[in-house]
């Protein structure tokens, strides 16, 4: 009998799952208190099992990199100065791995190092120093974790994680907000007329003088030392928005007609314009509209005002503006 040849079953091997992301939860939900760090859901600093060594937190306060547009000046000494913007932020900080008993190590172990794993999107790094909270959004670009004698008798390392703050500003936890309408003028007092007014009807004390109008402008302040990209949200019924900020006339504007379920948001930070939270809307925005990613508020207080096509309808539009304070 001719060989049978049977051919193999390849066998399957199954793909891993990938472990769940983790959340991003709202910067320095869990600190409680000074010298805290609040890292992918990990607490990190006094009161946990994992402590900053006394070497302390480095790159958190300090000026990032510079880079420079200064243009050599050909025929004499010096430059011309030209604008400076913030390289990115790295944050190191040695952290003591000290589980309360020798049988734990694993466990503390394993903690750390799922927080501090490979992450392609950034999460919020908080540190509250002194009763203030300020977070940076951030990635890890390095973890040490060394296995020692130490770790091996008694569950202990010294390790080293390191972020990297792609916007090197340092904002504060609290969101804060600001809301208005388009213009619009009071009712007045309504005198009538003579052949039209009821008996008994006239100027009495105190006097109604009418419901009060909107001016639709709106007020932020920036508590911190740096520019803060804001998220702006204009709802319809409105036609051809814009928000222009009263100090120096920057101006966003938009070419476009909101229905009263409508939203424009404007995302100043990534550069992008979603209507409903999902289609582009980029290219409405008009010539006179600058860049959205230079439509920041400085340092301090800013007015702007919301207007809108006034051959249009504009029943219930509003602009609202949302940003957090921001330092260097």
């Amino acid at each position: 009998m001719p060989p049978t040849f049977t051919t193999p079953t390849p066998t399957l091997t199954p793909t891993p799952t990938p472990p769940p992301a983790t959340p991003d939860q709202p910067p320095g939900s869990l600190i409680t208190r000074d010298g805290q760090i609040q890292w992918a859901g990990l607490l990190i600093g006094p009161g946990t099992d994992y402590q900053i060594a006394d070497s302390g937190l480095t790159g958190w306060a300090d000026l990032p990199g510079l880079d420079s547009g200064d243009v050599l000046r050909p025929d004499q000494h010096g430059a011309w100065p030209g604008a400076q913007w913030a390289q990115a932020r790295t944050v190191t900080a040695p952290v003591w791995l000290l589980p309360d008993q020798p049988e734990r190590a694993a466990e503390v172990t394993r903690a750390f190092n799922a927080a501090t794993g490979v992450h392609t999107g950034e999460q919020w790094l908080a540190v509250r120093l002194h009763g203030e909270t300020l977070a940076c959004r951030a990635r890890v670009s390095q973890r040490v974790v060394p296995h020692d004698r130490m770790y091996v008798t008694r569950g202990a390392a010294k390790a080293t994680v390191q972020w990297i703050c792609a916007d090197p500003r340092r904002f504060s936890v609290e969101e804060r907000s600001a809301v208005t309408g388009l213009p619009r003028p009071e009712g007045g007092l309504f005198w009538g007329q003579d052949q039209t007014r009821a008996p008994g009807q006239g100027l009495t004390w105190p006097i109604a003088w009418g419901e009060p109008g909107s001016t639709g402008l709106l007020t932020v302040f920036n508590d911190g030392d740096a520019p803060t990209s804001p998220v702006v949200e204009f709802r319809g019924q409105v036609s051809r928005p814009s928000l222009t900020r009263l100090g120096d006339g920057l101006r966003i504007e938009y070419d476009i007609t909101l229905a009263p379920s409508d939203v424009l948001t404007v995302d100043t930070s990534a550069g992008t314009v979603l209507l409903n939270g999902s289609t582009s809307r980029l290219h409405t925005a008009t010539s006179s509209s600058v860049p959205e990613q230079l439509f920041q508020l400085p340092p301090g207080e800013s007015t702007f005002a919301f207007r809108a096509d006034p051959d249009a309808p504009g029943a219930g539009a509003t602009a609202a503006v949302t940003w957090r304070g921001a330092r260097w």
